[in-house]
């Protein structure tokens, strides 16, 4: 990957919560650069701080939430430094949209479709009236809603849920974002219906030249999108890399957990495989490597002291002391050995 850029470059950051008097440190020390129009995905057990990592990108953290540490550069500015909404209304929407898990939250019950595209459309791109109609419809056209003059007029339970999927990315790209994160645009959809979002998602990336930034614990759909992956666990990003990189060279004993428990991975008639343990109590401060408690091949180190990121290769790093030098050899999991053989790794 030739040198570029980068639209987006959080470094070190820190988000803590107060939770009845007391601090949770959600994101730990998290750093990521985020390209020109590349598709990146953020996996990771539900709890490990996907969403609210990226929350952090448009300032949507919930109240009891700040960044306590670190730094977002995008355009020049800190966004870790934004404290008002006036502040915030110059990035979100406009600059990086998210289309969220549930668009049933997402949308107004009361309030016609075609409306709150069209709200969308006039404050964004400053168009009014009948324009802003015009354009709302046509939003609806392009993410493939049939009908959409009669659509306009309906509400919110008149749609299934794969088109209510559609109406929130008719909304984000309605906004003419550079990013659009999706966190889970798939989750409670069919398998057909995920793969047209999905291919809805990447015509509208090519058409509008975005960057697009995947929140998904779904591997499958990570592999059929992603250009790059970035692992999450207890708040941190432990392994990142392409596509090809994380899925058959990983090295991370967490990324080997979570690409061994891949159903497609699954024997017929056998248990399907499940990672051993729950994540740790984000209340507590974390010693050594957060995994070590759940990893059966843990070094003695793993829980004394927390491992740096060792590069694997120029677009490739783990944070895991399995790649120093002086740690011993370690055997990759059975479970994962089929995916490196398919590609002959």
């Amino acid at each position: 990957m030739e040198k570029r850029e980068p639209i987006l470059s959080a470094k070190d950051i820190e988000v803590q919560f107060t939770l009845r008097g007391q601090k949770l440190t959600a994101i730990r020390n998290a750093s990521l650069d985020v390209y020109p129009e590349e598709t990146l995905a953020i996996v990771g057990e539900s709890g490990s701080g996907k969403s609210v990592f990226t929350k952090c990108f448009v300032g949507m953290l919930d109240n009891n939430g700040s960044i306590t540490n670190g730094s977002i550069m995008y355009e020049g500015k800190d966004l870790a430094q934004f404290k008002t909404e006036k502040e915030w209304l110059t990035v979100r929407g406009k600059k990086i949209a998210m289309v969220m898990q549930d668009p049933l939250t997402s949308l107004n019950p009361l309030r016609p479709i075609g409306l709150q595209i069209q709200e969308a459309v006039e404050l964004h791109q400053g168009l009014k009236g009948r324009e802003a109609r015009a354009e709302a419809i046509r939003m609806l056209d392009v993410v493939g809603i049939p009908e959409p003059e009669t659509r306009y007029r309906q509400y919110p339970h008149e749609f299934s849920g794969g088109m209510r999927q559609r109406v929130v990315i008719a909304m984000a790209v309605a906004c003419k974002p550079q990013i659009l994160i999706c966190d889970e645009p798939t989750t409670a959809l069919d398998v057909t219906i995920q793969a047209q979002i999905l291919d809805l998602i990447r015509t509208l990336q090519k058409e509008h030249k975005m960057t697009i930034i995947y929140i998904t614990h779904d591997l499958g759909v990570v592999a059929n999108v992603a250009d790059r992956v970035a692992v999450m666990y207890a708040g941190q990003i432990i392994e990142l890399g392409t596509a090809e990189e994380v899925f058959y060279d990983s090295w991370h004993p967490y990324t080997w957990a979570l690409l061994g428990a891949l159903p497609q991975l699954g024997v017929k008639g056998e248990k399907l495989p499940a990672i051993d343990g729950t994540p740790p109590n984000l209340f507590n401060k974390l010693q050594g490597d957060a995994f070590a408690p759940r990893n059966k091949q843990a070094l003695a180190i793993d829980f004394i002291q927390e491992p740096p990121f060792f590069q694997v290769s120029p677009t490739h790093m783990a944070k895991t002391w399995y790649l120093d030098p002086r740690a011993p050899k370690i055997t990759k999991p059975d479970s994962v050995r089929p995916l490196s053989e398919q590609m002959n790794i």
